[in-house]
């Protein structure tokens, strides 16, 4: 099946017959277990921007599903509505909190109840770009504690190649329960765009590699349940590697368009333009758009897995590195961009007054996580300018050393010196920004004019 499009069965009406991952149906025969009854078809471990919307994409196809979070307050939210999601997945979270086959808990020993366990935790850096392999480690082991014979595992958090082996299969075998034999194990690598509501979760196709053939047999019943389609690769290493090259292809090209940016301000033109014209090519190119910086769970983190790997096997990868070195460093360009424009203007950066709109991480989600504008805020608070910012989707900000702002309600009230334009949310208002006061727009979609200048 290697290198394969499988086409994923189709799942009966669970309300009628709630009985999607019996071990007759799901389990090849020559897997060692007893008849297991299981009290749901899946559970998913961590309910943040990855599990929640899986979980939701599991009850919709029918699925009794066991959703699990050690924050008590992140259910809470999920309780009451109020997750951030896209619109389609949030009309699936009203009827899920309807369904009684769709249950949220922070207790981890009920994992066992479950005829599959499908890990989505985050999988961060630290402040040396190094990965904290923590939350990870704490869930897989919490997993392996819990598992029983006959249940399906799957690791689909971004982590290094061989993680899967070494922190669920060689513990899981200590125990007595071994991929292939008597529990099944696999890696498929989670492909959800916060904020995208473009592409359908069963549009997506998944990759799947388990560590034996008949745990990706298994892993490919499971996910197909709500998946179109599903690429098979030969080993979970394979998949692991495959979600690396996703994320580390888009920040190359990321840190390649950023370079372009700065090109073309240096020749006196416009970068959106010239991308434009090059993306008219209908073979050979991909757009890729500059900006202030990434942020999110992908991009900023993703690449130094793989990095932090190769240093260990002494390889050299240099076009990454700089790619991610290039990529650390944009924020600090953005601060350097705007006491440059307040230069020209005869004002320094300390005492200017600026105001940043925006500061999720990306446009139209309530997503903070390595948001660049965490950074160019405290840098310019650092710097000594006044600071505020305006972002309807965030009620508040927590810096690194330990501050908060409050979002500002009436932005135009606060008279900037200069305007930083960090996130272009679709619903935001910028109707009270004065054509008198500087833009700088690190998005690149505002046209350039006399008081609008880009990155």
């Amino acid at each position: 099946m290697t290198g394969n499009l499988v086409a994923g069965p189709q799942l009966s009406n669970r309300h009628s017959a709630p009985k999607l991952l019996e071990s007759s149906t799901l389990f090849e025969p020559a897997l060692e277990q007893q008849e297991q009854a299981f009290e749901f078809d899946v559970a998913i471990v961590g309910m943040g921007y990855v599990g929640l919307p899986t979980a939701l994409a599991f009850t919709a196809a029918g699925a009794r599903v066991l959703g699990v979070d050690a924050s008590a307050a992140r259910l809470d939210v999920i309780r009451s509505g109020k997750a951030d999601l896209v619109t389609s997945d949030r009309e699936r979270l009203t009827q899920a909190l309807a369904d009684p086959y769709f249950e949220l808990t922070s207790d981890s020993a009920r994992l066992s109840q479950a005829a599959a366990v499908i890990i989505c935790v985050p999988t961060p850096v630290d402040a040396y770009l190094v990965p904290d392999l923590n939350i990870l480690s704490s869930a897989c082991q919490t997993v392996v504690e819990q598992a029983v014979a006959g249940q399906l595992l799957l690791l689909t958090s971004t982590t290094y190649v061989g993680c899967t082996r070494d922190l669920l299969a060689t513990p899981l075998a200590r125990r007595g329960l071994v991929p292939g034999s008597n529990i099944h194990l696999a890696f498929s690598p989670e492909r959800i765009n916060p904020g995208a509501d473009n592409f359908a979760h069963e549009d997506v196709p998944r990759v799947v590699g388990g560590i034996t053939k008949s745990c990706t047999t298994a892993a490919v019943a499971l996910i197909g349940t709500y998946t179109r389609s599903i690429h098979v690769v030969s080993s979970a290493d394979a998949a692991e590697m495959t979600k690396l090259v996703e994320n580390t292809f888009r920040a190359v090209n990321i840190g390649l368009a950023n370079e372009f940016a700065d090109m073309s301000h240096s020749l006196d033109l416009d970068v959106m333009e010239v991308i434009g014209a090059a993306a008219t090519k209908p073979y050979g190119f991909m757009a890729f758009t500059p900006g202030p910086g990434v942020g999110g769970h992908c991009i900023p983190c993703d690449p130094h897995y793989l990095l932090w790997q190769m240093r260990k096997l002494r390889l050299s990868t240099p076009v990454i590195e700089q790619a991610m070195n290039a990529i650390a460093a944009r924020p600090g360009k953005v601060v350097d961009r705007i006491r440059k424009i307040l230069s020209d203007r005869d004002m320094g950066l300390h005492s200017a007054r600026v105001m940043v709109v925006g500061v999720a991480y990306k446009p139209d989600v309530e997503d903070l996580r390595e948001s660049p504008a965490l950074e160019i805020l405290a840098s310019l608070i650092e710097e000594g300018a006044v600071v505020a910012y305006h972002d309807h989707l965030i009620p508040s900000v927590r810096l690194a050393d330990g501050s908060v702002l409050d979002n500002d309600e009436d932005p135009g009230a606060f008279e900037p010196d200069l305007i930083l334009l960090h996130t272009a949310h679709s619903t935001a208002d910028v109707t009270w920004i004065s054509p008198e006061v500087p833009v700088l727009d690190s998005t690149f979609r505002l046209p350039l004019g006399s008081n609008i200048f880009h990155l």
